[in-house]
C-alpha cells in the first residue's frame, strides 16, 4: 500500500512540471507572441500592401474579382519604370533629400547651442526659457504657414527649396532643444568644472566634452529631424508651386492624381521609395537611438 502511494506521488511529481511547462508556454504564446504577432502585422501590412501594388499590373489592380488582391499573379516594372524615367520623379527625392538634410543640420546646431545654455550656464529664468521653447512646439503648422508665408514672398523665396530648409527649423528646434536639455541633464557637470578649472572656454568644453559624450542624444535629435523633415507636406505644398521643385510626399499626391484618375501603381512605387531611405536612415543609428535613451555616462 504504501509503496504504490509512493508510486503514485512519484507520477503526479513527473507529470506535474509538464503540465506547469504547458501551461507556462500557452500563457506565454497567448500574452507575448500572439499580441506581439498582430501588432508586427499591422504595422507591416501597409508596406505589404504598397509592395505588391508597385508590381501588380493595371489588369489585377482593376479588377479584383478575377485576381486576389493580397498576392500578384503577373508581376511587373511598368509602374516603377513610369515613376523614374517618365516623371521628376529623381529630382523630387533629390529635393526632399537636400531638404531634409539641410533642416536637420541648421536644427542640430541651434538646439545643440540652445541646450547647453539652458542647461549649463544657469541664467536667471532658464527653466522657463526651456519651457517656453517646447511649448512652441505645440503650435500646429495649420496656423503658423500664413505668417510665414508672408516672410516667405517678402525674403523672394517662394518656390524653392531654400524656403523649406529655413522653415522646417521653426517646428525642429523646439522639440530637438528640449530633447538635447534632458540629456545633457544626464552627463556630470563635474566633468566641465574640471576643465573649467584648467582654464578651458565655455566652447572648448562643449566641443571637447559635451559633444562627444552627448553623440547618442544628437543622433536621436537627427533623427526626428530628418524623419518630419522627409515627411513634411504642409509648408511644402504652400511654399513650393512648380513640379521639379515639390518633395515627395507632395509630388505623388499632385502630380501622379489627374482630375479623378488615380496612377495608383505609380503611387505606392512612390511611397514605397519614398520610405525607403528613412527605413535606412534608422537601421544605421538603430543601436546610437537605443542608447540614447539610457543617458550618457553611467556610473
Amino acid at each position: 500500500m504504501i509503496d504504490t502511494v509512493a508510486q503514485t506521488g512519484v507520477a503526479d511529481a513527473k507529470a506535474a512540471p509538464d503540465t506547469m511547462a504547458w501551461d507556462s508556454g500557452l500563457r506565454r504564446l497567448m500574452m507575448i507572441y500572439l499580441p506581439l504577432g498582430c501588432f508586427v502585422l499591422i504595422l507591416l501590412f501597409p508596406f505589404y500592401w504598397m509592395a505588391i501594388t508597385s508590381f501588380k499590373p493595371n489588369a489585377e489592380l482593376m479588377n479584383y474579382k478575377a485576381h486576389n488582391p493580397f498576392w500578384i499573379s503577373s508581376p511587373t516594372l511598368a509602374h516603377i519604370k513610369h515613376l523614374l524615367f517618365d516623371t521628376a520623379y529623381p529630382r523630387w527625392l533629390t529635393t526632399t533629400m537636400l531638404v531634409a538634410i539641410g533642416s536637420t543640420t541648421l536644427s542640430l546646431i541651434a538646439s545643440t547651442l540652445a541646450a547647453y545654455a539652458i542647461e549649463r550656464l544657469r541664467f536667471r529664468g532658464s527653466p522657463y526659457v526651456g519651457l517656453g521653447i517646447y511649448l512652441a512646439y505645440l503650435v500646429p503648422p495649420s496656423i503658423l504657414f500664413i505668417p510665414l508665408a508672408t516672410v516667405v514672398v517678402q525674403f523672394g523665396l517662394f518656390d524653392s527649396p531654400l524656403a523649406l530648409i529655413l522653415v522646417y527649423p521653426t517646428f525642429l528646434v523646439p522639440f530637438c532643444t528640449w530633447l538635447l536639455i534632458g540629456y545633457f541633464k544626464s552627463i556630470p557637470y563635474e566633468l566641465e568644472e574640471c576643465a573649467l578649472v584648467d582654464g578651458a572656454t565655455r566652447l572648448q568644453i562643449l566641443r571637447r566634452i559635451t559633444l562627444p559624450l552627448a553623440v547618442p542624444g544628437l543622433i536621436s535629435a537627427g533623427i526626428f529631424s530628418f524623419t518630419l523633415s522627409w515627411n513634411e507636406f504642409i509648408y511644402a505644398l504652400a511654399f513650393i508651386q512648380s513640379g521639379a521643385n515639390k518633395t515627395v510626399p507632395v509630388a505623388i499626391l499632385t502630380e501622379l492624381v489627374t482630375g479623378d484618375v488615380y496612377q495608383w501603381g505609380a503611387l505606392m512605387a512612390g511611397s514605397l521609395l519614398g520610405s525607403l531611405p528613412v527605413a535606412v536612415f534608422y537601421s544605421l543609428f538603430v543601436d546610437y537611438y537605443v542608447s540614447s535613451l539610457t543617458g550618457a555616462v553611467k556610473e
